[in-house]
């Protein structure tokens, strides 16, 4: 831990220092694409990763123990006034251990959330989405629940999906446990996260059962086999380009799936009516930024109340950077506040 603290340290120095200096660091100039301009700190970040291998030419276990290792460094403290709490539920594959986070002025009228971290299905565990559940549960005023589901390859899909939307049930079935409100939960997720709540909210339609509260979907990946604008626009953007959302679906996907089954690529079943309020959230930086945009364009009309964000200065994965990046970190709040308005507008 103490070379982490010393890491964090440096990191937030070189990171301190005025925009300008940041972008000469960085290569000098400004980074200005698709009609957005990057962070300064983001360019500082996707300057040095081109000087690191890429996880690409990694074995997946490797690449979830460098990831987990880089993720400490920029990962912001854990949220005051939050406590946290272990769990383990019984699982599609096994024992599935959960955390659940709770605020010392928690609004018991609110809806427990259900929340996914990112990582292709393949990298990220509980820790990979501490602080912002940390957030969302301080700032949304609520319990949050968070998965740490089966990852791929070892457990290709539907594995992960499976593991979130058995936690969603068992959460459904014990709101009370965690001083919620006695109303079906609300599912969210970022990137990888966010296709499973896009696709749980469809799989709950689909069996017939009630829409979870809300959805809140933060730059999800709604179609894996999308070939929008942003696709290559951002194709070697940091910390995710399209070299590795290829190597991420090489090792979650088996040989037989099907990149157009909705329950791989939400975005492409017909009718998206009845489906749970959204909040959906992209970064601007980001080869997925085009399929959410397109994904709450489809939602508004099928008749779904949304509410959609797009944080043009930031990329792929800011709910991760919220010790290194002061505007992830603004951005994070004002998504939990997001959330706390859909909560209020669904009691108005």
């Amino acid at each position: 831990m103490a070379d982490v603290a010393v890491q964090k340290f440096i990191l937030k120095t070189l990171l301190s220092l005025p925009s300008p200096i940041l972008r000469t660091l960085s290569g000098g100039g400004v980074v200005y694409r698709g009609g957005r301009t990057l962070d300064p700190r983001f360019q500082f970040f996707t300057h040095a990763a081109k000087k690191m291998p890429s996880i690409t030419t990694l074995p997946a276990d490797v690449a979830r123990a460098a990831s987990a290792q880089g993720l400490l460094a920029v990962s912001g403290p854990s949220e005051p006034g939050v406590t946290s709490e272990a769990l383990t539920i019984d699982g599609p594959g096994g024992s599935l251990p959960l955390r659940a986070y709770r605020p010392t002025d928690q609004d018991p009228s609110a809806p427990l959330i259900v929340f996914a971290h990112f990582g292709g299905g393949v990298i990220g565990d509980l820790e990979t989405c501490h602080a912002f559940c940390g957030i969302l549960a301080r700032v949304a005023r609520t319990a949050v629940l968070s998965v740490d589901y089966r990852l791929a390859p070892e457990h290709r899909f539907p594995a992960g999906l499976d593991d979130v939307l058995a936690a969603y049930r068992w959460a459904r079935d014990n709101t009370a446990r965690f001083g919620a409100a006695a109303l079906p939960p609300a599912i969210g997720g970022d990137s990888m996260g966010g296709n499973f709540a896009a696709i749980i909210a469809q799989e709950l339609q689909r069996a017939g059962e009630s829409q979870p509260a809300l959805q809140l979907l933060i730059y999800p990946a709604v179609d894996v086999a999308s070939e929008t604008a942003s696709m290559t626009t951002y194709a070697d953007a940091y910390p995710l380009s399209r070299p590795i959302m290829e190597w991420f679906m090489g090792h979650y996907m088996g040989p037989d799936a099907d990149p157009a089954d909705p329950r791989l690529s939400p975005n492409k079943t017909a009718d998206l009516t009845g489906l749970a309020p959204a909040v959906v959230i992209t970064a601007g930086f980001d080869p997925l930024v085009d399929q959410g945009e397109a994904y709450a364009k489809r939602l508004q009309a099928a008749g779904v109340p949304v509410t959609y964000r797009c944080y043009d200065s930031l990329a792929h994965g800011f709910t991760a950077f919220t010790g290194a990046v002061p505007a992830a970190d603004a951005a994070c709040r004002e998504v939990a506040r997001l959330v706390r308005a859909a909560f209020e507008s669904a009691k108005a």
